[in-house]
């Protein structure tokens, strides 16, 4: 992935000086490729439409081995969209800084609008290194463990283990070989072993940023990971394989194994909690905590926010009027509707609080734990190539926790070495 970034600030810039007007005021949208947000976007689309003469038309994203892919390429094509609404976070700064994004703030009002909203917090996390604001916080899905409560009874335990040792100490309880076959069948839990950058947003980020109360990996363009929390979390992981608590096979091989019993707990977003009362049996109960952390934690327990923002490509030709549509998607009625569509959270403050949101809440409450962990997350932060210092920790991972060739904290100092000489400061 990361050789596919080489060049592409100097694509962009001649690209740039060569932009094409668009044919007519139509507003065009990209989507994520999911079934709920294809239909929250076509409702509001639908809406807007009957109400303005100028259009907006709402697609899914083209299919392609990736989105990010697909994004690059029409950056490079020039055949970007006006709105994004699918964006990663961590490649925000990247598109920033090759000068292919609107900046939001210089549209008036939205600062205030975003501020409301989201909350103070937010809007320091998203502005980046030149003090503009690229892109519009618009939905997250904290990392969170979701166990089962039948099986975390069976270890006598009232709700699932919250600390890296009580976790170990139900790992080595409950996984063990049942059939008498010489292989492990049932494991405290598991995670996506590959070695690809996003994955381990699944595992040893949203680990790291609850061990270390929402601490980055790099501050002031240097890698700063290399600290008891990084080394912790690897070597929590490590151990974890070691003893054989979780499966080295990848979680997307056979049947769901937490449906099925053969795992306890799950390190997921607030997006399973639809899919497991949809695909359940009846008598399956499960509940909501947050992630292990180490014994010595005190206080609340960060999490990785997983967001995904909305952006505007400097293709529009109309960016307040763009914004101006992006407003009755994420006030107060449109993100009741996207919580109702998908079951994920707006990058929103004081939901519990808020009465528009209170029915949905009493009818889902297996939602609020994720709104609750929604107060203590964090999402990335504003580095330009954080794909490459992900895949770097990802290669470190992969020797160290999945194989068990390095320590955590020679694995660790090796990782921040590389993301360093990444960075241009050796």
């Amino acid at each position: 992935m990361k050789l596919k970034f080489i060049g592409f600030f100097t694509l962009c810039l001649l690209f740039s000086c060569n932009r094409d007007e668009q044919k007519d005021n139509t507003i065009t949208f990209w989507s994520s490729n999911a079934s709920q947000e294809i239909l929250f976007t076509a409702y509001f689309a639908d809406k807007w439409n009957e109400n303005h003469s100028e259009k907006l038309e709402s697609q899914p994203i083209p299919e392609g081995q990736s989105s990010e892919e697909v994004i690059m390429a029409a950056v490079v094509g020039r055949t970007t969209p006006d709105i994004y609404a699918n964006m990663w976070q961590g490649l925000v700064e990247m598109y920033a800084k090759s000068g292919v994004l609107v900046p939001l703030d210089t549209i008036e009002g939205f600062t205030d609008f975003i501020r409301a909203r989201s909350g103070e917090a937010v809007v320091k996390e998203i502005t980046s290194a030149d003090g503009h604001i690229y892109q519009i916080p618009w939905k997250i899905n904290p990392f969170m463990t979701i166990y089962n409560e039948k099986k975390i009874a069976q270890l006598g335990l009232n709700t699932v283990p919250a600390t890296y040792s009580a976790y170990l100490k139900a790992g080595k309880d409950f996984s063990k070989d049942t059939d008498g076959d010489g292989y492990v069948d049932k494991w405290i839990g598991d995670t996506e072993v590959k070695n690809i950058w996003h994955q381990r947003l699944n595992n040893f980020y949203p680990l790291y940023l609850a061990a270390s109360n929402g601490a980055p990996l790099i501050k002031d363009n240097k890698a700063v990971f290399n600290n008891e929390y990084a080394v912790g979390v690897f070597n929590f992981l490590q151990t974890i394989y070691r003893e054989g608590y979780f499966a080295k096979e990848s979680n997307t091989v056979g049947s769901d194994k937490f449906l099925a019993g053969h795992t306890a707990t799950k390190w997921t977003g607030a997006w399973d909690v639809s899919y497991l009362e949809r695909y359940k049996e009846d008598d399956f109960e499960y509940n909501i905590a947050h992630l292990p952390v180490p014994d010595d934690h005190r206080g609340v327990v960060y999490t990785y926010a997983d967001p995904k923002n909305i952006v505007l490509f400097n293709t529009c030709k109309n960016p307040a009027l763009a914004w101006e549509f992006i407003k009755t998607m994420i006030d107060e009625s449109g993100d009741l509707k996207f919580l109702e569509l998908s079951g994920q959270i707006p990058r929103r403050q004081q939901i519990k609080e808020n009465e528009v949101f209170q029915e949905f809440l009493r009818e889902n409450p297996k939602i609020i734990p994720f709104i609750d962990q929604s107060n203590f997350v964090y999402g990335t932060d504003n580095c330009e190539v954080l794909i490459e210092v992900l895949d770097i920790i990802s290669q470190e991972y992969e020797s160290c926790v999945i194989h068990n060739k390095k320590t955590p904290a020679k694995a660790i100092a090796d990782a921040t070495r590389a993301v360093d000489i990444l960075l241009g400061n050796f």
